[in-house]
């Protein structure tokens, strides 16, 4: 069995999964998503959780049991949670702010960056750490730095 296609997806009580003819749904409070699952994948909701299951144990059924998990896994956490991704602004004269339904960048041009922000989405902007490099990254990513010159003798 696939290490990840076996484990069991545990459905919270806000949310409503149901199965018909290979389409998952899956309703939450914030909004609903629905994918078409392959015909080979057996998916079924049992006992507040959904299984996943193949037919075989080809290298394909195998890649599609752990993808369908990971996809309805992803679904439940999504109408649940939602999707978040910070960005971090690091560096001298690098700022964002929210101006109504816009954000406002300045990232070294000329010209501020003026990003219309889509229905649905919300946009936070907090005080940068300053003095650390400079550039636009991830949150959660970390960035090598290499060491400087050292004079020659």
């Amino acid at each position: 069995m696939s290490r990840i296609g076996k484990l069991p997806i545990s459905i919270p009580d806000t949310v409503k999964v149901e199965v018909e003819a290979h389409t998952v749904t899956v309703k939450g409070p914030k909004g609903t998503l629905s994918m078409a699952v392959h015909p080979a994948m057996d998916v079924r909701v049992q006992d507040r959780q959904v299984l996943c299951g193949r037919p075989s144990d080809t290298k394909f059924h195998k890649a599609l049991h752990g993808l369908t998990r990971s996809l309805i896994a992803n679904m439940v956490e999504g109408v649940t949670k939602g999707f978040e991704r910070k960005l971090e602004l690091v560096g001298v004269g690098y700022r964002a702010a929210v101006q109504g339904q816009n954000l406002s960048m300045t990232l070294g041009f000329s010209h501020p960056i003026i990003y219309p922000v889509p229905p649905g989405i919300r946009v936070e902007v907090k005080d940068p750490e300053p003095y650390k490099g400079k550039g636009v990254k991830y949150a959660d990513e970390r960035i090598r730095r290499k060491a400087g010159k050292t004079g020659a003798k």
